[in-house]
């Protein structure tokens, strides 16, 4: 019975260690105030001048009815990123649709998992809020799937099926990038040798440190190896379990010995 009595109240604590902590809120990570300083005011008019921004930032831009408004943001392994953008309408004007796209690293426009990547604003309509969840990024893929990979991604932002009359107007856009952490759940074996980030590759390995880099942001504790998750510590703690649960087992079904009522040698 102590041996039983032990073996539960270590399982127990071990349970205890092991809980996850509670789930967000929401996928997108606190925004900064409208007031910062810190965060843009303008956005590019095509990849290669796409304004960067840190995730958590609340860019903002002017523009006009029917330009291509671009962002760029980093991304890393296990990150289910989510980027939600609001557009300020002119008092007057016909019925416009907005969309948003995120392209990754190599321009391949990735599916959002789920929210309003395209809608529809009525005339006389103020603002139109746009969103997309994407799928979580993975650290490693097939050369010919479509998986989201650690590296840069693109907003880009436009209306669609603009009428004559409405072209040229102007709009006031704000575009905010958060994203969920989602951890081992999601982890696969292998990595890329190098995140997706422009410039990147522009000069032997052993001149990297000097080349010029066409996307300076990265994550905040630096790119991801790939090789580490959380699911190491799960698999961890299910050896332990499963070495407890069989001394446990030996214990409880080894009984007392050789009855005192046998002889020896019977």
């Amino acid at each position: 019975m102590r041996v039983a009595r032990a073996l539960s109240a270590a399982l127990l604590t071990l349970g205890l260690a092991a809980a996850p902590a509670a789930p967000a809120a929401a996928d997108a990570s606190p925004s900064p105030s409208p007031g910062d300083a810190s965060a843009p005011a303008q956005a590019g008019t095509s990849f290669r001048t796409a304004t960067e921004i840190e995730q958590g930032q609340r860019a903002t831009a002017s523009g006009s009815t029917g330009d291509y408004l671009y962002w760029s943001f980093p991304a890393d392994t296990g990150q289910r990123p989510t980027v939600e953008a609001t557009v300020k309408l002119p008092e007057t004007h016909a019925p416009q649709t907005w969309q948003i796209d995120v392209y990754d690293g190599l321009r391949r426009r990735q599916a959002c998992q789920y929210g309003a990547q395209t809608r529809t604003a009525a005339a006389g309509t103020s603002s139109v809020e746009l969103a997309c969840v994407l799928r979580t990024v993975r650290a490693w893929s097939e050369p010919w799937a479509n998986d989201p990979l650690p590296g840069t991604y693109y907003v880009r932002l436009t209306a669609t099926g603009v009428t004559t009359a409405d072209l040229g107007l102007p709009v006031g856009s704000e575009v905010r990038v958060g994203s969920r952490d989602i951890g081992g759940s999601a982890a696969v074996d292998g990595s890329l040798a190098e995140p997706l980030v422009p410039g990147v590759a522009s000069k032997p390995e052993e001149e990297q440190k000097d080349a010029a880099v066409l996307a300076g942001l990265e994550p905040e504790d630096g790119w991801a190896s790939g090789w580490w998750s959380d699911r190491w510590v799960w698999t961890a703690i299910g050896g332990i379990l499963a070495a407890l649960a069989g001394a446990g087992g030996y214990a409880l079904t080894r009984g007392t010995g050789r009855p005192s009522r046998v002889p020896p040698g019977a």
